[in-house]
């Protein structure tokens, strides 16, 4: 496994010279960043203040043209709020590169240390949430979904088919909290939609020196109910997946970084989100725990021969980043774990 990915990240180099090439772009001095995801590797063209990041998959399930597509318009919708890197070109399929890439803006800063980096982490958020909402006609590429709860719904039902291949105990606390979403659903109140990151965990934010929170990775941005991104942001499941922002927080932590966020937004949509921190908190969790469900069983597939859509073949990336993502996994799903996080949500409520 280990050859395998590593074979493949050492052809990297010369097949993005090519691409840009190809594409008129100075490569400055290539190399290689560590491989610490599973959608992308990335390469700092040093000296030149951008950053290749070439796709290993898609998680939007995205052919490779529609894919660079979708995420161009993530990074240059979210870029306006000055919390996201800037779009420089996007690099087409070819030969050199099946799936293509994105080249943008290399952010200097340094990882997030929690809880202390929340206050900056919700203000970022808060940024995005706030930015105007594009007439519906201008909204795609990025989903817009009618009603983003029931997509949601459907979206964690999905992932939910892969539970078999999790403990009894374990399938049972996360389905007693998905009937109780969608009895939320069926009630018929909706949060206000805006744009959302829908991958605000604390890993990827970089802080500047200036204190900015620069949230470094979009992919699966969207028009939804931002009370999701505050939540992936203070979520068990999200402040202990990296190592290097691990961080266990506390009831009175999170509901801090809730008020923090919420003051950051204007008077009518404190109102209106509000209501929304608790329910949103739980969907996103879930959407988490049946995607370690999925990747469980998914992983062990062998990689796509196309270049097209979601692949989580274990052999894709670098042997050390599959166990990391195996031991949170494992974690995440094992029954003490989840009855912990089960019985977190109770906590917040009486803490908020």
């Amino acid at each position: 496994m280990t050859v395998v990915a590593g074979d493949r990240r050492a052809a990297l180099i010369p097949a993005l010279a090519q691409a840009l090439d190809a594409a008129g772009i100075a490569p400055g001095t290539p190399a290689l960043m560590p491989d610490t995801g599973l959608a992308h590797d990335h390469v700092r063209l040093g000296g030149t203040g951008w950053i290749a990041r070439l796709p290993k998959q898609s998680q939007m399930q995205l052919g490779a043209s529609e894919n660079l597509a979708y995420q161009a318009a993530c990074f240059t919708r979210a870029s306006a709020s000055g919390h996201a890197p800037r779009l420089h070109a996007v690099l087409p399929p070819s030969d050199a590169l099946p799936r293509g890439g994105l080249v943008v803006e290399e952010i200097a800063g340094r990882v997030a240390r929690l809880p202390e980096d929340l206050p900056a982490i919700t203000a970022a958020l808060a940024a995005t949430h706030a930015l105007p909402v594009p007439e519906k006609d201008t909204r795609p590429p990025l989903l817009d979904p009618a009603d983003p709860l029931a997509e949601l719904l459907e979206e964690i039902g999905a992932q939910a088919a892969y539970l078999h291949a999790v403990d009894p105990e374990t399938r049972a606390i996360i389905e007693t909290h998905i009937a109780a979403l969608r009895d939320l659903a069926a009630d018929g109140p909706r949060p206000p939609k805006r744009l959302i990151s829908f991958d605000a965990h604390p890993g990827n934010f970089l802080i500047t020196p200036e204190g900015r929170a620069v949230l470094v990775d979009l992919e699966k941005a969207r028009y939804s109910a931002p009370p999701l991104d505050l939540a992936h942001a203070t979520l068990y499941t999200s402040t202990t997946w990296d190592v290097a922002t691990h961080a266990v927080l506390t009831p009175e932590q999170v509901a801090e970084a809730c008020h923090h966020w919420l003051d950051c937004l204007s008077e009518v949509e404190r109102a209106a989100f509000a209501p929304w921190i608790l329910p949103m908190r739980r969907a996103m969790w879930l959407w988490s725990m049946t995607w370690c469900a999925k990747w469980r069983v998914l992983s062990g597939a062998e990689a796509k021969a196309t270049q097209d859509g979601e692949d989580w073949a274990a052999d894709k990336s670098e042997a050390a980043l599959i166990a990391h993502v195996r031991g949170r996994v494992d974690h995440y799903l094992d029954p003490a774990t989840a009855a912990r996080l089960d019985q977190d949500f109770a906590r917040l409520a009486n803490t908020l």
